[in-house]
């Protein structure tokens, strides 16, 4: 708005407080993850979005949000955001296990403990941090190591909701890994 493009800013403007507004409801029915959840899938993005219109608008070519679209769909920064959303996810997974080193990770209907535990929750931050490299750069190899990740995850998941039961963790990680990958799959040709 300030660089006199007032529809494209109300939009953004809207846009992003309608996912604030969203993201807040979410949090109030299923507690202070889903809203921290909802806020890095929908909110952040949205804000990164307009903020990069507003930068792109100093090219020389007409400022509009479609054109915005198709620059982040070209240049691949959409794989680039899910590469930091992956490195955040590292950093999260390595504070939980520093910080609650009692903490077992369920894989495949056991939770191991001593080495062989630590082995398991070890991988999780590792390969994370792999795949938002990769994601960072636009490598094939990371696509590959998504999906092989995201194929083990899928079938452990599955397996543990058989032998645990429902979980609400348990559930949000299997929607969001399916809708993940599907997006995943469907932007691969944004790999290099």
């Amino acid at each position: 708005m300030v660089q006199g493009r007032t529809r494209p800013g109300l939009i953004a403007f809207a846009t992003c407080l309608t996912l604030t507004l969203l993201a807040i409801t979410i949090g109030r029915s299923a507690g202070p993850g889903a809203e921290f959840l909802a806020i890095l899938l929908f909110v952040v993005p949205c804000w990164v979005f307009q903020s990069y219109d507003a930068y792109l608008a100093n090219e020389p070519a007409p400022a509009t949000l479609r054109r915005t679209a198709d620059i982040i769909r070209q240049r691949g920064h959409d794989i680039r955001y899910l590469g930091a959303l992956f490195l955040m996810s590292a950093i999260m997974d390595l504070y939980i296990i520093v910080a609650q080193p009692q903490y077992a990770l369920a894989v495949f209907c056991t939770k191991p403990e001593g080495w062989l535990g630590l082995l398991f929750k070890a991988q999780s931050p590792t390969i994370h941090i792999g795949i938002g490299y990769g994601f960072l750069l636009r490598r094939r190899w990371a696509l590959l190591l998504y999906l092989l990740y995201a194929g083990f995850g899928l079938i452990n998941a599955l397996v543990n909701l058989g032998c645990f039961g429902y979980g609400r963790v348990r559930t949000v990680f299997l929607i969001s890994l399916l809708a993940f990958t599907a997006y995943v799959l469907v932007r691969r040709r944004a790999f290099q």
